[in-house]
């Protein structure tokens, strides 16, 4: 096909006309990016240090840790510093007793716990329920039992639900020897004085407890130490728990206070990870024991195997 001087006159007017339009766009373009570099930018004003971005990874959250102010804390007596008389023998008897209850009351126990895996520290750390913060409460009114009872009526009842047992009498040598522990480390407090550190943790609550949200805080914050599967972790050179089993047969039973998501809350608030307290905050505390209140346990004495298992839960 042969081409007209008309032809070829067109078409290059028409690349003419096409190589004048790219030739506007860019120079308008360039005329746009041009404003845009009078507006500030970070790269032309001074940025501030909390502006600029760190080039290592860190916490996003801090933790707050609450400081120990020197006598803010009630500061039990030391063991060492017992004498030789018949009333120090009873008061180690009742620490032996009170840190490794496997052994020395073994008969009156029915899973693999101590009193020690709750009251930290042989009974002595603050929000962790100190002995020394609780025995010049009682005689004292309980809302579990619905009367006035007293300091030995509260420890059958340790055994009985924290230790999933039998309770001892009130003149047994166990009972007997636990409240002279439990008075010897409260020397000093006057009778009914409400002690700070007594108890757990304050918990106060901004969502709902997730039992999905425990489920991970467990397994990143509670699973090396006391399992995948919340069943502990036992020594491996003599027999019982180096980290008390959460859930199971030797766990507690469910009409043990640390039943109660709150009871539970408070205490993994203050006290765990262990060496690590208040990293979790009130609502991952919450999570964690709503996770772990799910789990499956010992009945509850009061009720029985079967009222456990398909009586609606109320409690918790």
């Amino acid at each position: 096909m042969k081409l007209t001087r008309l032809h070829k006159f067109l078409l290059v007017l028409g690349g003419a006309a096409g190589l004048a339009y790219g030739t506007w766009v860019a120079a308008d373009t360039h005329s746009a990016d041009d404003i845009g570099d009078d507006l500030p930018t970070l790269d032309s004003i001074e940025v501030r240090a909390s502006m600029q971005r760190p080039k290592m990874t860190l916490p996003s959250e801090l933790t707050v840790v609450p400081v120990v102010k020197s006598g803010e804390y009630f500061v039990p007596p030391k063991i060492e510093d017992l004498d030789d008389s018949k009333y120090a023998d009873e008061v180690r008897l009742g620490r032996n007793i009170f840190i490794d209850t496997q052994h020395y009351a073994k008969r009156f126990v029915g899973n693999g716990m101590n009193c020690s895996n709750c009251h930290l520290q042989e009974g002595r750390k603050p929000n962790a329920a100190p002995l020394w913060a609780a025995y010049p409460l009682y005689p004292m009114y309980r809302d579990k039992s619905r009367q006035v009872i007293s300091f030995q009526e509260r420890l059958q009842s340790c055994f009985r639900f924290s230790m999933n047992g039998m309770a001892p009498t009130l003149d047994s040598r166990e009972i007997e020897a636990l409240t002279t522990y439990a008075q010897w480390l409260s020397t000093g407090i006057p009778v009914g004085t409400i002690m700070a550190g007594r108890g757990f943790a304050r918990i106060d609550k901004t969502d709902d407890p997730s039992p999905f949200n425990g489920a991970i805080h467990y397994k990143q914050y509670c699973a090396s130490c006391h399992g995948e599967h919340l069943e502990g972790k036992k020594f491996t050179n003599r027999p019982g728990y180096m980290f008390p089993p959460l859930a199971g047969p030797d766990s507690y039973n469910k009409g043990a206070g640390m039943h109660k998501v709150k009871t539970c809350a408070g205490f993994v608030k203050a006290n765990m990870p262990l060496g690590r307290p208040y990293t979790l905050t009130d609502d991952q505390a919450l999570d964690v024991c709503v996770h772990i209140f799910m789990q499956d346990r010992p009945w509850d004495p009061r009720k029985g195997i079967f009222m456990s298992i398909f009586m609606p839960v109320t409690e918790g």
